[in-house]
């Protein structure tokens, strides 16, 4: 392990004599410098364990140099011990107030001033352990939100006559929302958004799961006990992906306690007829020509909470220009600087606003909702999934 490295900064060259053969005999590296200015430059480039710092000094003085150490980032964190013959209350007060560690009187006693050293050092030592932590947490979670990121859809299928965009925000490095958009052999097309319950890392791995399981269960015939599922319509289809996902959670994870809201939807892109279940989720709005607005409220509890749970799928059908909306509730629970809720009510006159496209609409949510929310603090993913049928 190396010596700790101490910058004593002072004019007088006694001083500055003495401190370095005092701390040297105690195994001690030291460097020093004659000003403020000086030693500032010294503390930016020699990165040293702990700073002894006179205050009555040429060019720059000991509270200047104090406050622009702790203004840089680079070397806030670098202990500050005042040793100073101005030692008036207000000289104190002020020193400490700057950010320095402790502030001794000139002339010192040296028993108190190692007593002090060893501190800071000791607090100095547990902060880089801490810092290096830190970093070490921020690496972890960095990975997993590039993994993460691999479970959502690189790209949204392209079918002729539809239109397909997302938004996606997570709240933290790592979310509980998800959506998903991809074809079925025969050619229908399948739409889901997701929303695990809890925040942080446990409900961004059960994110994957419900997303994993839902795709799977929704392109293989593995997990329909010797049933073709070519041969299922789009309601027992849908309620066979999330009935399976439902069960899978429930019985395999029961001790968990994890749950998702789910809107699941298989989507005939030749007729327009929409097949879906909404498990607990923010209901979806249809969007008709003319304003006419349907919500597609629940048909049935949560998934991954209770086994054989009947899911009960429903059907409506997309005219020509109608734009369907899924989404969290990250979105109406959004929140601005004075604590209002975006709310449904402002939801809904974005879809009022003459737009055709589900890009178009996406793009307009997103601008509003950055809009509303301004500089509050984002504590909720936000997930939008909206498919269009051209005119």
């Amino acid at each position: 392990m190396s010596k700790p490295t101490i910058l004593i900064v002072d004019d007088e060259p006694f001083n500055v004599d003495y401190l370095e053969q005092e701390l040297e005999e105690l195994d001690y590296q030291t460097i020093s410098a004659v000003n403020g200015q000086e030693g500032l430059d010294r503390a930016r480039s020699g990165s040293p364990d702990l700073i002894l710092l006179d205050i009555m000094m040429p060019v720059m003085d000991g509270f200047e140099m104090l406050a622009h150490l702790k203004a840089d980032s680079c070397t806030r964190d670098i202990p500050v011990i005042v040793i100073s013959a101005n030692n008036d209350m207000q000289s104190v007060v002020r020193g400490i107030r700057l950010g320095a560690e402790d502030y001794l009187p000139k002339p010192f006693e040296p028993t108190l001033l190692y007593a002090r050293i060893s501190s800071s050092l000791e607090k100095k030592h547990l902060r880089d352990l801490q810092q290096l932590y830190l970093k070490s947490l921020e690496r972890e979670l960095e990975i997993g939100h590039n993994i993460q990121q691999g479970f959502l859809p690189s790209h949204l299928p392209e079918l002729n006559g539809w239109d397909i965009a997302a938004y996606f925000k997570a709240a933290h490095e790592v979310a509980g929302d998800f959506y998903d958009a991809f074809r079925l052999p025969d050619g229908n097309l399948i739409c889901v958004v997701g929303d695990v319950c809890d925040k942080g890392v446990g409900a961004a791995l059960f994110m994957t799961l419900f997303r994993s399981l839902i795709r799977a269960t929704s392109l293989t015939d593995l997990f329909c006990s010797g049933t073709d599922i070519k041969t299922l319509t789009p309601a027992e289809r849908v309620r066979h992906v999330i009935s399976f996902t439902n069960n899978y959670i429930a019985e395999t994870h029961l001790e968990a306690n994890m749950f998702a809201t789910v809107f699941a939807s298989i989507l005939n892109v030749r007729d327009g007829k929409l097949t879906y279940v909404n498990c607990g989720n923010e209901p979806p709005i249809l969007f008709g020509s003319g304003e006419t607005v349907t919500v597609l409220r629940p048909t049935g509890p949560v998934v991954g909470l209770f086994p054989d749970t009947d899911f009960r799928p429903r059907e409506i059908s997309m005219e020509k220009g109608d734009l369907l909306l899924a989404f969290t509730d990250g979105i109406p629970d959004a929140r601005n600087p004075q604590d209002d809720s975006f709310g449904n009510e402002r939801l809904l006159e974005c879809l009022k606003g003459g737009l055709t496209t589900a890009a178009g609409l996406s793009r307009t949510i997103e601008e509003q909702l950055h809009e509303f929310m301004g500089p509050a603090q984002q504590f909720d993913d936000i997930t939008l999934l909206v498919v269009g049928r051209g005119a």
